[in-house]
């Protein structure tokens, strides 16, 4: 099992009063399953996701990621863990601006310790892998969006994470890039890649093989979507 989630709970405080944010999640995801987490603004599907990345620990509850238990991790655990077995995709890109494709690609790496040339080599290789070799010298303010978009799914793929998170990967691109990424994703879980995606766009969500469905920090209900034909 690549993710088990058992009774997630997470609690914020806020003018001195608790918020449940999450109020008991649980679920599983297996290896190279692809999943869509949907849910209206305040579900908690953001606090989810950030559980799910390891950007925050639970409340209470158990989260093992890949054989890990997150939940007793330190500062310094959840960063190992978010470099090596996670790639991460943002709606608003996160590339460094004045820094070439290339170089944001291998970030991860420079924080893993790969030497130089391996660096650029697997930055290279996963350039390439989503159709941007021609234009890894290019600054991302040289590339429309649905690239700046490819460059930062080159990021997530560079260390081979275990899971790829994206949150709202489509949120600043218009529909017909949008629909471009979709199919990129499409073709990263059909090569075996675990991925999560948030998001509130049903027909994103679709592309997913089930859908998680989270309101008042619990989830509703859970949706599986057969394969498009052919």
């Amino acid at each position: 099992m690549l993710i088990q989630a058992r009774d997630l709970v997470k609690i914020y405080q806020m003018d001195g009063e608790a918020v449940h944010a999450l109020d008991g999640v649980s679920f599983d995801v297996t290896p190279g399953e692809y999943v869509a987490i949907m849910g209206p603004s305040g579900s908690g599907k953001s606090t989810l996701m950030n559980l799910l990345g390891c950007l925050d620990t639970p409340t209470s509850g158990s989260y093992i990621l890949d054989g890990e238990e997150i939940a007793k991790l330190d500062d310094n655990g959840l960063a190992r863990i978010r470099n090596r077995k996670i790639g991460f995709v943002f709606q608003t890109f996160n590339l460094l601006p004045r820094a070439t494709s290339l170089h944001n690609v291998e970030l991860p790496l420079v924080y893993s310790g790969v030497s130089g040339l391996e660096r650029k080599k697997r930055a290279m290789a996963a350039m390439e892998s989503v159709g941007l070799g021609p234009r890894a010298l290019h600054k991302p303010n040289e590339l429309s969006g649905g690239e700046r978009q490819r460059v930062a799914v080159a990021r997530a793929l560079v260390t081979h994470p275990s899971l790829i998170l994206a949150d709202e990967p489509t949120g600043n691109l218009d529909t017909k890039t949008g629909k471009e990424i979709m199919a990129l994703f499409d073709n990263l879980h059909a090569q075996g890649n675990a991925i999560i995606l948030v998001t509130h766009d049903r027909s994103v969500a679709e592309h997913a093989r089930r859908i998680v469905m989270i309101r008042d920090g619990k989830i509703e209900k859970e949706e599986h979507i057969s394969p498009p034909a052919g």
